[in-house]
């Protein structure tokens, strides 16, 4: 186990804003894991999930799991990249119940990028069908209707990536 203090990253960004790529990079640190939400549902509930309320109700279900794993890893000493979505208000409330029952650092990563960006990314995402999901510009902006940048009333400590904004 590392001396150093783990630290939880959690990402705060638009559908295809950039937060997996960030992870990719965040990753490289010695000492951290990466549990990314879309691989796991992708894996455990694609045939189930055809709508974005299918969504909500397998990601909740599998958020009560993953949590107390989190703690776990966070209490030996393991940083992790939560390649989650950060990007409402109960979202950051969960992460945060997660940091309650550690000792660990946080980085909450906000990704800010212009939505037709993120749409030109998205259409190439799509084309290049590699993602564990393919959204349409429609549930692109019906999603982004629930998207809450963070506040620093929050209480996180926030770093502000300069996102290459080419799509």
């Amino acid at each position: 186990m590392s001396s150093t203090t783990p630290t939880l990253h959690f990402l705060c960004g638009k559908i295809a804003s950039g937060k997996s790529t960030l992870t990719a990079q965040l990753s490289r640190t010695a000492g951290t894991i990466v549990i990314a939400e879309d691989e796991w549902l992708n894996g455990l509930f694609s045939e189930e999930m055809a709508s974005i309320s299918d969504y909500m109700r397998y990601m909740s279900k599998f958020r009560e799991v993953m949590g107390p794993h989190v703690v776990s890893l966070l209490n030996e000493g393991i940083s992790v990249v939560l390649d989650f979505q950060a990007n409402t208000i109960a979202s950051r409330d969960w992460m945060r119940s997660i940091l309650e029952q550690t000792k660990a650092a946080h980085k909450l990563h906000v990704l800010d990028v212009p939505d037709e960006v993120c749409i030109a990314r998205l259409h190439a995402r799509n084309a290049q069908g590699d993602h564990p999901f393919t959204a349409t510009e429609e549930q692109f902006r019906q999603i982004s209707k629930h998207f809450v940048a963070p506040s620093p009333e929050e209480g996180f400590n926030m770093v502000m990536h300069n996102v290459d904004t080419k799509p």
